[in-house]
Formats: structure tokens, C-alpha cells, sequence
């Protein structure tokens, strides 16, 4: 596999708050890696500095052999990165067909409407109700699902399972799943270490805006110790 994401030396702020501090990490082709860490550590400031929504950052950040630190943030999506924030930003006025209509195909592969629902069966059940109506899995199912649409090469995920039942989460899992067999790319930021060891390939655990371990999944019982301890379950 070669790389398609390199972050090499990343640092960034919030205004006068530095947040990161070096961060180091890298994303295979078709891999799928997960940043655990408690609230607070850097996880979320991470995917926004790699997708260019926050701009006051020094480092590297390389997509794709693209220079991504340079980029201007309009043009990052046609690059190929998407991201699915944990507020998932879905319109609430317009119906999940609608919502699925709204983004650009960006590149090719992207995911036609009916993949889409066969993908999702719950969201083809609720095709025509509007974003109001949604519970939150099914907002977060379509917040992935908007995205697939575009053709995106590298999907970074914020905290997926955050707040939802079990049978929603597993439901999550399965199309993590079905993505990683048709070879997207990646990021998942989650604080559920037990959900994404059934779907991630590689770990990063993150501590005040550093990354202080790197393992593969088949060293998680290794590092179980070490991750309680840390993550505080």
C-alpha cells in the first residue's frame, strides 16, 4: 500500500490556544485508522487542520502527492478529502433525498442514490421525510451518506458513534465495513476503542495535541492496559 495521507510536524491554534504540537501520522491507501483520545486532546482540531478549515496551523499535510497547507479551502473537497463532522450539519428543512441531491460529484466513484440506499436502507425508508424528523443515527447515516456521493477518496470521520444506541452503532460499523472492501480511505476519530477495533486497521492515541502510541489492531489486547489507563473506561 502507499500512502495517500502523510502529516508530518503539524501544529495549529485557535487563536492565541495552540492546540496541536507536532502531530505525526500517516494513512495507507485504502486503510482505515482510528485517533483515540479523551476529550479535549486534539482529535477533532486534527481532521479540521487536515481539511482546512482551520488555517492557522505550520507543519506538512500531503494528499495524494498534493500539497495540502497551501490549498485553498475551496478546492480541498475536489482534491478528494471529505469530512463528516460530529454535528453532522444536515439541512433540516430539506428532505433526505434533498440533502443527498445537495453536493457536487467532485470525482468519479462517487456513490450513485440508489447505491446510496442500499447502502442505508433506513435512510431509503425515510427518503422523503425532512432532516427534522431524523433521529440522530439516521442524521449521522446520511452525514456519511452525503458525502459518498461526491467521490471522495478519503473520508474523515468525527466521532461517528457518538450518542447512539447500540443497534444504530452496529449498523454504523457494517457500512464502515462494506467501505473498507470497496477500498475507501479513512479517518475515524473515536472514543469507543471496542467499536473500532471490529473495522480499523491501525491506531494513534492522542494526548494534549501529540500522538503517543501508534499500534496495528492486532496489538490492541496488548495495549489494552494502556488505553483504560489513558481513556479513563
Amino acid at each position: 500500500m502507499s500512502a495517500l495521507l502523510n502529516v508530518a510536524g503539524l501544529n495549529a491554534w485557535y487563536g492565541e490556544s495552540h492546540i496541536l504540537h507536532g502531530v505525526d501520522l500517516h494513512v495507507n491507501e485504502g486503510e482505515m485508522i482510528c485517533i483515540l483520545g479523551r476529550n479535549g486532546m486534539g482529535k477533532t482540531t486534527t481532521l479540521r487542520s487536515i481539511m482546512g478549515i482551520l488555517r492557522k496551523r505550520t507543519g506538512s499535510i500531503t494528499f495524494a502527492g498534493s500539497d495540502m497547507m497551501t490549498m485553498p479551502l475551496h478546492k480541498t473537497a475536489r482534491a478528494g478529502l471529505g469530512f463528516v463532522p460530529e454535528e453532522r450539519g444536515i439541512f433540516a428543512s430539506l428532505s433526505v433525498q434533498e440533502n443527498l441531491m445537495l453536493p457536487p460529484v467532485v470525482a468519479k466513484g462517487g456513490m450513485s442514490v440508489d447505491e446510496i440506499y442500499a447502502l442505508f436502507p433506513n435512510l431509503h425508508e425515510r427518503r422523503n421525510s425532512p432532516g427534522t424528523k431524523l433521529s440522530g443515527g439516521e442524521q449521522q447515516m446520511l452525514a456519511m451518506a452525503r458525502i459518498l456521493r461526491t467521490g471522495a477518496r478519503c473520508l474523515l470521520l468525527d466521532e461517528p458513534t457518538e450518542g447512539l444506541a447500540p443497534v444504530i452503532i452496529q449498523n454504523i460499523g457494517t457500512v464502515l465495513g462494506e467501505l473498507k472492501k470497496r477500498g475507501m480511505t479513512v479517518v475515524l476519530v473515536e472514543q469507543n476503542f471496542r467499536f473500532a477495533s471490529k473495522v480499523a486497521d491501525r491506531f494513534y492515541l492522542m494526548d494534549h495535541g501529540q500522538m503517543t502510541a501508534e499500534f496495528p489492531v492486532g496489538q490492541l489486547p496488548a495495549n489494552m492496559d494502556m488505553l483504560n489507563r489513558e481513556l479513563g473506561v
